[in-house]
């Protein structure tokens, strides 16, 4: 009798033992395998800054090697030559991701998601996303400010500085993402803005390339940047019920910002149509 209450509580206490190993391991998988929200947050930021700092390097190096007016360029012109070089990445990187998230993939479709509201959607792609620029303007926010104002006036300070905090509300929050990646997506013409001055500084002003890409670069600012804001609009219009559901911060810097960055594009837009008439013009009589 002794020995098989003996057997009962050794059973009983293998048991438990084996209940609370495999609590202990689901656990662990849970809170150490899985990094949290916070840490893909920094780890995203921190890759952002070094992606800059790494094409930066690397455009410094293949510009030497590939270009050989490069040597002949100013430390000031260097500087800038290779600062558009990891603009024009980020650009590239996020304008990408944007146009997947938004269009090619059903993350924001409204009929998805278990009737989750749009603006409450996120996901670790559109959080790596987000961290990532977050990076870059920072990065880039720092040479202007240490180098100013030769690679920009006030207008790019304020304009990353509107681009970093509104990024940063929707990484920590959660909500709005959908808009902010709209914005981002309007990146896409920065590519046609550094090949402009890229020609220019190379000696290539007069050339054929130099007036498509000044036929490109209004066309897709038009479009990224004067309509895309007018559908961003129309769309939080019709969206009104989901996003004064956001926080109240949140609330208040998604209607400042854009209406802001869509005065700066204006204006921006106005001197890029500047621009493409005098180069059609003088090439037209040359």
């Amino acid at each position: 009798m002794l020995v098989l209450l003996l057997r009962a509580e050794s059973s009983n206490i293998i048991t438990d033992l084996m209940d609370f190993a495999s609590s202990f391991g689901s656990f662990s998988s849970y809170d150490y395998a899985i990094p949290s929200k916070e840490i893909l947050w920094l780890a995203s930021i921190f890759s952002g800054i070094t992606l800059c700092v790494l094409v930066y390097s690397s455009s410094a190096i293949l510009s030497s090697l590939l270009f050989k007016g490069y040597g002949k360029l100013s430390s000031a012109e260097k500087i800038e030559w290779n600062n558009r070089g990891f603009s024009t990445f980020h650009a590239l990187l996020v304008s990408s991701a944007s146009f997947y998230l938004l269009v090619l993939s059903d993350f924001f479709n409204e009929n998805s998601h278990d009737g989750l509201l749009v603006i409450n959607r996120s996901s670790t792609l559109s959080n790596t996303v987000l961290g990532i620029s977050v990076g870059y303007f920072l990065t880039d926010l720092a040479m202007i400010l240490w180098h100013f104002p030769n690679l920009g006036g006030l207008e790019y300070v304020l304009h990353h500085g509107l681009s970093i905090g509104s990024i940063l509300v929707s990484l920590l929050s959660g909500q709005v993402q959908i808009y902010i990646l709209m914005v981002l997506f309007s990146e896409c013409t920065t590519p046609f803005v550094n090949l402009r001055w890229y020609l220019d500084i190379a000696g290539f002003k007069s050339s054929k390339l130099y007036i498509w890409n000044g036929i490109a670069l209004f066309i897709g600012w038009l479009f990224a940047r004067v309509f895309l804001f007018v559908f961003i609009f129309f769309h939080m219009g019709t969206h009104f019920d989901e996003v004064k559901e956001a926080f109240l911060l949140g609330f208040y810097i998604l209607l400042a910002v854009p209406s802001v960055l869509a005065v700066m594009n204006m204006f921006w837009f106005w001197r890029i149509t500047k621009g493409l008439v005098k180069a059609l013009t003088k090439a037209k009589h040359s």
